[in-house]
């Protein structure tokens, strides 16, 4: 069923935005680095190096030891975190407080959830089922799930398709420059989360409206509409 003209579609990130999920994430970095020899991750570097994908997660943290490997051993590296990840993928992620109730105040003014993550779709799928959450979301956008990930606009673009849902009547809700691009790309509002994962902080990127708690988002999405 298409929601109604007015509703609201509210496209979310999932990392740092929906749910803190960076434990699980740097556990599984950490496996994978040293299962090929490199040294783990202090957890402290977590937000500079989470939010654009498990590869470029790999990538980074290779890149902060000053190690470089071939095309084959990232993509196998790759395969070893979303195997090592899967198999954990909730153990320490949580909701962030206030994300169940806001989208509780949203649905009954009619509003629609979609996801639009880096994360590669299957796992974006499993965590918001762990979380229990992944039915109230109408789709859910992977990085591979339209052949491009974020900054480009196109996976937001077809993920608001997807809902059915209208550009005029859309925003973002994210947690770091990568998000903000996006949206500015696409042309939709965005709104900005100051809790996520980011290495500066989220008011340089200049998102439309920033808040601090799930508490505020149904306030702030009047301001848009």
């Amino acid at each position: 069923m298409s929601p109604s003209p007015t509703a609201i579609l509210h496209v979310f990130d999932l990392d740092g935005t929906l749910a803190d999920t960076a434990g699980d994430l740097m556990a599984s970095l950490d496996y994978v680095m040293v299962h090929q020899g490199f040294a783990a991750t202090p957890m402290e570097d977590s937000r500079a190096l989470l939010g654009a994908g498990a590869r470029a997660l790999i990538l980074r943290a290779l890149a902060a030891q000053g190690a470089s490997v071939s095309d084959a051993k990232i993509e196998e590296m790759f395969q070893l975190f979303l195997s090592y990840y899967e198999s954990r993928i909730a153990d320490d992620s949580r909701l962030y407080p206030g994300v169940i109730e806001a989208l509780d105040a949203l649905s009954v003014r009619g509003d629609v959830f979609a996801v639009c993550t880096n994360k590669i779709e299957r796992p974006a799928r499993l965590l918001l089922e762990k979380l229990g959450v992944a039915d109230r979301f109408a789709f859910i956008c992977g990085q591979d799930t339209f052949g491009v990930a974020k900054p480009d606009p196109i996976p937001l673009l077809r993920t608001i398709e997807a809902a059915h849902g209208q550009k005029t009547r859309a925003l973002m809700i994210g947690d770091s420059k990568t998000d903000i691009a996006t949206a500015r790309a696409a042309g939709v509002p965005v709104i900005a989360v100051d809790f996520g994962y980011t290495d500066r902080p989220i008011e340089e990127f200049s998102p439309d409206r920033i808040i601090s708690h799930f508490s505020e988002l149904p306030e702030a999405v009047e301001e848009f509409f």
